[in-house]
């Protein structure tokens, strides 16, 4: 079964990026900031188990899709002694993570840089307290395989915080391009319920989802695409053209965009789907392919042996 994004692609696109790729994320860290608000949701649940005590911190923490390492830094931050994991696809990004903090040289316990695929963690079962993903799950097709990846090496009672891109992301720019050929120019994004379905087929217990939309303006189409570059966010569909998009085809999807102009701008809408929950116990059943699935440590299970 072919893939429907080309991974190489946005390997390559967001290490073009890594080095000016602040200059124009001001909404993902916008976004970015929101979804830090909710690991107070581990902090009030340690205190409450705590019942007078010292409640538990997060021994480890997993940004997947670290980007320039802004959470990165802030959770490292907010929990000094935990270790801290950075996970990107590309190796620039990660060299720019450490650029922003100087080095990571500030911290005690400094962050550990990881380059891997958000769809197959090298981590071992059960070994992350806070798992975190701020707008990167939008370049995976297979979500129930991801977030059974991130079950698997999510603690149980472990807190996962994840953003991503809704379907009406962009619709004005896909509209625009409909005008000038029929070839794919904006990804296909998942709907807040194809994602809570997801989350609740991996067994994660107890998941809150949230829907925001955000309408930046621009000044022109050539303007938002060189945005969109500069933030790698460029058209990694396995279907895409391959070729440059010609002059003509150019114009016509700038002539279709100009019909939404107000107040001197285009407006580019991005819907923001962001969602928190918690690692399900040992044992909870997992959906795959429409069958619950249960995983049984081997110790567990009763052998009759024949004389």
């Amino acid at each position: 079964m072919s893939e429907l994004f080309d991974h190489r692609q946005v390997r390559r696109a967001f290490s073009r990026a890594a080095h000016h790729y602040d200059d124009a994320a001001a909404l993902q860290r916008e976004v970015g900031a929101r979804l830090l608000e909710s690991l107070d949701y581990y902090d009030e649940r340690a205190q409450r188990e705590a019942q007078g005590g010292k409640p538990r911190t997060p021994q480890v923490v997993l940004d997947v899709g670290c980007g320039p390492g802004h959470a990165t830094a802030a959770m490292q931050q907010r929990w000094p002694k935990a270790q801290v994991l950075a996970l990107d696809l590309a190796l620039p990004m990660l060299q720019e993570s450490k650029r922003n903090a100087g080095g990571w040289r500030p911290f005690k316990q400094r962050p550990q840089a990881l380059c891997a695929d958000a769809r197959a963690l090298p981590l071992a079962d059960g070994s992350v307290d806070v798992l975190f993903s701020n707008l990167c799950l939008q370049w995976v097709e297979d979500l129930p395989a991801v977030f059974a990846g991130f079950r698997r090496v999510l603690k149980p009672d472990g807190l996962m915080v994840l953003s991503t891109f809704g379907p009406d992301t962009l619709w004005e720019l896909h509209d625009a391009f409909a005008h000038a050929d029929s070839a794919p120019h904006v990804s296909p994004f998942a709907s807040i319920a194809q994602f809570g379905d997801a989350l609740i087929a991996a067994g994660f217990k107890d998941p809150v989802l949230d829907r925001d939309t955000f309408r930046l303006q621009h000044d022109s189409l050539a303007g938002l695409m060189r945005e969109l570059r500069t933030l790698g966010a460029t058209n990694a569909l396995s279907t895409r053209r391959r070729s440059l998009t010609g002059r003509e085809r150019f114009r016509r999807a700038a002539e279709g965009y100009e019909a939404l102009r107000r107040d001197g701008k285009l407006p580019a809408t991005w819907e923001v789907i962001s969602a928190h929950a918690w690692g399900p116990q040992p044992g909870t059943p997992i959906r795959v392919g429409g069958v619950d699935e249960v995983a049984v440590p081997v110790a567990r299970i009763p052998i009759r042996r024949r004389g």
